[in-house]
């Protein structure tokens, strides 16, 4: 399990990975910057101008270790793996949910369930942190209508409402979400979500966030077996992993929204690792790359009791743990998929 939480994040531009036997070799301009050894990885993803030699695509397929490309700014590209293994008997039943609109609906339900708890909590512990120094009305009236949105998931409800109440609230919880800067507030600010681009500092650096836990989240519904093209809130798309959209929602509020306003509010992050292309699109440089990675990671480090299996694991399992969970449930073990609720 422990190896989900080593990842090689290779950002520095010019890069050339390569295998010397059991190990990844990290090249900058011929030099030799870094040495891994295979087994004590899960994933590599490579940000921008990083290119890989086919041995080490070969050594990464046999030892089921993801490698990833990402645009500079962390659009995803492609993902390499090896011959897709597992249980197919697990597969063929998450294909037959996936067709019953009732089955996918309950599911949805549950990962709907999740995502909103989660949100809600942003914002109850941003006015927890912050009592001075934010709107406490207008952050409580979006949480109370976040708990009004739950109160009706609390029975089923079809696949298109969950969508619709799915949306209600993501309007609810960005509403106030610029509320949650409380530093460098002209650098920093939230006015809508854009994505491809991002068009200012936090969307980029949100965008970057969302990206990195989806990899992980995808790596953890593969490693046990499951298919994380097929969603059920997230409906197929070519090319599009829809499972793994649907699960790194809970984990969107906890894992990024809620570390991308610690790098804020604590200057973690400044102004000054940012850029605008021509395009109007934001991108960050590898500097900013580098310290919200380490962030990230150690984030991923911290402890946290986790409710439904009572045991103490890190963040960084987070998705692994969910993985299983949600293969028990469509396996027949659980009545129901039980999604991370944070406190």
């Amino acid at each position: 399990m422990r190896r989900l939480l080593n990842t090689l994040y290779v950002t520095t531009q010019g890069a050339y990975l390569h295998r010397d036997g059991e190990n990844i070799i990290v090249r900058v301009d011929g030099e030799v910057k870094m040495r891994v050894p295979i087994h004590n990885l899960s994933g590599v993803v490579c940000f921008g101008q990083v290119s890989c030699s086919s041995p080490l695509m070969e050594l990464c397929a046999e030892r089921k270790v993801a490698l990833s490309f990402l645009s500079e700014h962390g659009h995803f590209y492609a993902r390499v793996d090896g011959p897709v293994s597992g249980n197919v008997l697990l597969r063929r039943e998450q294909y037959r949910r996936a067709d019953d609109e009732g089955a996918s609906a309950a599911i949805a339900r549950s990962i709907v369930i999740g995502k909103l708890s989660n949100c809600r909590t942003v914002l109850m512990r941003a006015m927890r942190d912050h009592p001075e120094e934010i709107p406490t009305r207008d952050i409580s009236n979006a949480s109370r209508h976040l708990a009004a949105l739950l109160g009706l998931l609390g029975h089923d409800q079809p696949l298109e409402t969950v969508r619709g109440i799915e949306g209600d609230a993501a309007r609810w919880y960005f509403s106030v979400f610029d509320h949650l800067i409380v530093k460098q507030k002209d650098s920093f600010f939230f006015r809508e979500r854009s994505r491809r681009p991002p068009l200012d500092n936090l969307n980029a650096l949100l965008s970057f966030l969302y990206t990195i836990v989806r990899h992980d989240v995808g790596a953890a519904l593969e490693s046990v077996g499951l298919d994380p093209a097929v969603g059920f809130l997230h409906r197929d798309r070519p090319g599009r992993p829809g499972l793994a959209l649907d699960m790194m929602e809970e984990f969107r509020p906890l894992m990024a929204d809620r570390l991308a306003l610690s790098l804020i509010n604590r200057q973690q992050v400044s102004r000054r690792g940012f850029k605008t292309t021509e395009s109007g699109a934001v991108m960050m440089d590898d500097e900013i790359r580098k310290t919200v990675l380490i962030a990230y990671q150690e984030r991923k480090q911290e402890k946290i009791q986790h409710p439904f299996i009572n045991e103490t694991v890190e963040f960084g399992l987070l998705p692994y743990v969910q993985a299983l969970l949600f293969a028990r449930h469509l396996r027949g073990d659980l009545e129901a998929y039980p999604p991370y609720i944070w406190k």
